[in-house]
């Protein structure tokens, strides 16, 4: 995993898309804080095997920090 601000706001993006749970939640919020960064996704990326490796690794760190369990336990 590298750092690269595109990959980093498509993994957020994705990850806010598949695990938000209403307007009211806080990984909701990550829409408006895109927004406010102007990142614009494509309107073909619907799932995590759409991202590039980089960034699919990026979501998979954020679905493994948000479920509480280690990576380890993830197959990839």
């Amino acid at each position: 995993m590298y750092f690269n601000s595109f990959d980093i706001c498509e993994a957020h993006y994705m990850f806010a898309m598949l695990w938000h749970g209403g307007t009211g939640c806080p990984i909701y919020w990550k829409f408006a804080q895109l927004e406010r960064l102007r990142f614009r996704p494509s309107p073909s990326l619907c799932d995590p095997r759409d991202l590039k490796e980089n960034a699919r690794e990026i979501y998979r760190q954020l679905v493994v920090n948000h479920c509480g369990i280690h990576s380890t336990t993830i197959k990839r």
